[in-house]
């Protein structure tokens, strides 16, 4: 029986997430602070201030959410917590994955920041407004919809971007083929197919450019291997070579993210226990509906560090 970190990806944001944990620890503020020299500009302010509009940007919303994730860790690592012993794997979504690498040491905290900058960049730049789309799809088969995927990439590229579980599914690719395959599911009994207002099409081919963008980042950063193995998106399998992890997190961009298989990976190998580390609950609530011998607690809050604590250190 072991314990797992995971980390939220873009949709978990909320303007003023971070600032009590930046109010009650200085481990937790001098996280942000140190974001905001990376970036050399003040995303805190952003952060804690808004406006949503602007949070929500790619670019911002990714090393956004990142530093919430390593404000939570530092402060369980100042108040005990080694996550080399205490935790057995850590797994983030999309762009958690590079939350969890911070975590887990293979990047430093200045460089996942700048990383993150240039990866939201990127995937933003990659293709024209307007020209892709991504929808969520609720109540088929993963089968059902690579089928649709197929059927209507006549129109272009359309490809399962998201495998989140509990029944959902979201496609991307260009506009006019994700449309068609959203149409296609409801006819084959989908509950719901619903067109997502999202700026871009990740983790679809068209995000090729961003995935060589992050190929050359990636190539110019230090690298440890993980103090405890990342269960990588793109493999839903653990990963503890630095190499690889650079290589599947070029691959994730265009790839797509095996939530389900990977929460269903950790019930298979003994975690009983998923904490969701930095803001919202999104994982948490997906992890119930995939496999409820797991247990995912969401630790957010100085109150949620608290009870964390209590129960890791045990």
């Amino acid at each position: 029986m072991s314990i797992a970190f995971t980390f939220p990806g873009q949709g978990s944001q909320a303007v003023g997430m971070g600032k009590d944990l930046a109010d009650a620890f200085p481990e937790a503020a001098a996280v942000f602070a140190e974001v905001d020299d990376a970036l050399g500009e003040k995303l805190s302010d952003t952060i804690w201030n808004g406006p949503e509009e602007t949070l929500i940007l790619t670019a911002n919303a990714q090393p956004a959410l990142m530093a919430v994730s390593i404000a939570v860790i530092r402060v369980l690592e100042a108040r005990g917590l080694d996550l080399g012993s205490k935790v057995s794997f850590v797994a983030g979504h999309s762009l958690g994955e590079y939350s969890a690498l911070c975590a887990a040491g293979t990047f430093s905290l200045a460089d996942t920041a700048r990383l993150l900058g240039i990866r939201g960049n990127a995937m933003q730049a990659a293709v024209p407004v307007g020209k892709g789309a991504m929808a969520a799809i609720i109540g088929l088969e993963h089968d059902d919809v690579g089928a649709v995927c197929r059927e209507a990439s006549s129109l272009g590229a359309c490809q399962i971007a998201n495998d989140n579980g509990g029944g959902q599914l979201v496609i991307s690719g260009e506009k006019q083929a994700v449309e068609k395959a959203a149409a296609l599911a409801t006819e084959k009994g989908a509950k719901r197919a619903l067109m997502l207002p999202v700026s871009a099409p990740f983790h679809s081919s068209l995000m090729a450019p961003a995935a060589e963008a992050m190929r050359e980042a990636l190539a110019k950063v230090e690298k440890r291997d993980p103090v405890v193995p990342v269960v990588a998106n793109v493999l839903a399998a653990p990963v503890s070579d630095a190499g690889e992890v650079a290589r599947l997190l070029v691959e994730q961009v265009t790839g797509q993210v095996r939530w389900r298989e990977t929460v269903q990976w950790f019930a298979a190998n003994d975690v009983t226990t998923l904490y969701e580390i930095g803001s919202g609950k999104v994982l948490t609530g997906l992890a119930r509906r995939i496999d409820k011998t797991v247990n995912g607690i969401a630790v957010n809050t100085p109150a949620d560090i608290d009870a964390a604590l209590a129960a890791l250190l045990a």
